[in-house]
Order: structure tokens, then C-alpha cells, then sequence
């Protein structure tokens, strides 16, 4: 590989103009700048990445960590951050901590060590169920920024982009009750994890603000059969005319055993979730969703990193960007 100090000798300069030739530097003659950026393509110079590391004490890479890659919103939001950092000149170094407290702190750890210049992270389920936040903490110390996502720790003093979870809930769930419908169940996957419980807070806003209405609420844990759980509840509660679910799985479930038990959908009941365009593409009818804008939720967190890793913020500055959903509506309510 051709270095600075071999372009400086073919073209009897200096390697400091070499280097400023190719940094665009007022400095040097438009001349001078054309015949240095020739040679350099014609040898295809690429610069030491790990020496303008050393150099700069900065490596243009920031650290993702998302708690489930199989997640269609985080492998969104991941693709979101990508694309933005790419914009920036950055690259990016992901990690997957798969719930687990523990590879969540052994991923702040490993990349932290010189290899990212900050982070963008959804907390994991256990870290979230544990409390436990003294890692991130531990990493801000250290100099290195965090912007949270989606699962926030509101402890933790550090940039977050979310979306409007109970609002959204508490409009979707106004909705059906607009439609007329007098029992509408939460159903919820999710329950352990802050999201889930925003989602609910804001259905059960909803439903006691009518003063008629009661909550009526299925959480299906990890270790459920969860068709079975949902198919069951249906029996136990045939008087449901509405579904708000809090995930997508939830919902497409739900919407399935309402056909399956020979219901009307939306003229029987009305179905609502947390989901994506796609997953309302594979339903029969097509499903009413609450859209989180994933890949904005991505570009907003690249976007406030990158300022914050280039002190263009202080740390008064320190904010919360909600990103506001959208409730698209489909063939699955009125």
C-alpha cells in the first residue's frame, strides 16, 4: 500500500503537503492540490485508519448495541443509524447483548476500550428488570457518550430518542372506543421492559377515563405458549369486540384466533398493534398498526451522537427527542 511519505517523494514535495493537499487545505495551490489527488487515485492511497486514530485520539466508529438482532423495529433502527453515521463518515461496530445484563456491560467494555468513539444502545430486558445502571454510568465517566433508544434507563444522565409510547397507546385505544366498542383487551408480550409498560399505563388511561369501561389485560410471558395463551383468554372472554396489542406478535396472533373463532373482523372486533407496514402486509385483513418510524428513530440517535462525540453539546444540553408515531389504519377496524 502506497504511503504519504512515497507520494511526497514521485512528486519532490513535502509529506505535510501531501497531507494537505488531500485534506482540501486553503494552504496549498489548486495545482499543487489536483497533481497530489491524481497520483493518490491513480495508486488508490487510502489513509491508516488506526494512525489518524492515534493522531486525531478519535476513530470516526461508534458502538450499537441492540438487545435482540431478530427484532424487526431494532434491525430497522439499526439499518436507521447506519445509513445516517455512513452520511457522517462513520462506521459503525454493532453488538448483540441478547437480553442479557451481563453482554450488555461485556460489549460497553470491549468496545470501550478504544475502539468506538460513543455508543447507541437499546437496554436489554435484564439490565431493565434489574435496575441495574451503574455501566452506563461507568462509561459516560470514562468520556465515552451514550445515546439511549427506544428502552431507555431515565436514570441515567445521557441523550435518549423514544417514541410516545402512552400517548400512542392511550390515542389507539380512544379510537376503538370512538368505534363503540365496551371491551377492549391490552394484550402484551412485552411487559418486563419500559416500553410495554408505557403502553399499558396509557391504555388504562383510556379505558378509566370513560367511567363505564373496565381494564381488561393479558400479559403472555416468554415461557407461554403464546397462541395457545391468547386462544385460551378468547374462550374464557367472548365478549371482546376490541384488541390493543403491544407488539407485533401480539397482534397478529390476536387478529388470526378472532378469524379462526369464526369473528367478523372489523365488523365483530377491531385489532390494533404496535407493527410495521410489512407485518400488516401479511395479515388477513390487513392490520391497523401503531408505526414507531424505526429507521428515523436510527438517524435521530446517529445524529445527536455525532454532535455530542464532536462537542457541539454540552452537557446541559442533554435531551430527550420523542418521535411521534403514526396509527395507520387498515382493514382490521372501522
Amino acid at each position: 500500500m502506497v504511503t504519504l511519505k512515497q507520494l511526497a517523494k514521485e512528486l519532490n514535495v513535502s509529506i505535510s503537503t501531501v497531507s494537505k493537499a488531500l485534506n482540501n487545505s486553503e494552504e496549498i495551490g489548486e495545482e499543487t492540490v489536483r497533481r497530489v489527488k491524481e497520483l493518490a487515485e491513480l495508486y488508490n492511497y487510502r489513509p491508516n485508519k488506526v494512525a489518524l486514530s492515534l493522531k486525531n485520539n478519535k476513530t470516526k466508529t461508534i458502538g450499537v448495541i441492540i438487545p435482540n438482532i431478530l427484532n424487526r423495529f431494532l434491525a430497522k433502527v439499526l439499518f436507521g443509524i447506519e445509513r445516517e453515521a455512513a452520511e457522517h463518515g462513520y462506521n459503525i461496530i454493532t453488538c448483540i447483548s441478547n437480553e442479557s445484563l451481563q453482554k450488555e456491560k461485556d460489549s460497553l467494555q470491549l468496545l470501550g476500550n478504544g475502539s468506538v468513539d460513543g455508543f447507541i444502545l437499546s437496554v436489554a430486558e435484564e439490565s431493565q428488570i434489574n435496575n441495574e445502571v451503574e455501566h452506563f454510568k461507568n462509561t459516560i465517566k470514562q468520556g465515552l457518550p451514550i445515546v439511549m433508544f427506544d428502552r431507555v434507563a431515565h436514570d441515567v444522565l445521557c441523550d435518549k430518542v423514544i417514541v410516545d409510547d402512552f400517548d400512542a397507546t392511550y390515542n389507539a385505544t380512544k379510537s376503538l372506543i370512538e368505534e363503540g366498542r365496551g371491551r377492549i383487551v391490552f394484550i402484551s408480550n412485552i411487559d418486563d421492559i419500559s416500553v410495554g409498560k408505557l403502553r399499558e399505563r396509557g391504555y388504562n388511561k383510556a379505558i378509566l377515563e370513560t367511567g363505564r369501561l373496565e381494564p381488561l389485560v393479558l400479559k403472555v410471558k416468554k415461557k407461554d405458549d403464546h397462541p395457545k395463551k391468547i386462544k385460551s383468554f378468547f374462550k374464557k372472554n367472548n365478549s371482546i369486540d376490541g384488541i390493543i396489542a403491544a407488539d407485533s406478535s401480539s397482534g397478529i396472533i390476536a387478529l388470526n384466533t378472532a378469524v379462526n373463532f369464526g369473528l367478523k373482523v372489523p365488523k365483530d372486533i377491531s385489532v390494533i398493534a404496535f407493527a410495521s407496514k410489512s407485518d400488516s402486509n401479511h395479515t388477513l385483513p390487513k392490520l391497523t398498526t401503531i408505526r414507531q418510524h424505526a429507521k428515523i428513530i436510527g438517524a435521530h440517535a446517529a445524529q445527536v451522537l455525532i454532535s455530542r462525540m464532536q462537542n457541539t453539546l454540552t452537557e446541559e444540553d442533554v435531551k430527550t427527542k420523542i418521535v411521534k408515531t403514526s396509527l395507520v389504519k387498515n382493514k382490521s377496524t372501522l
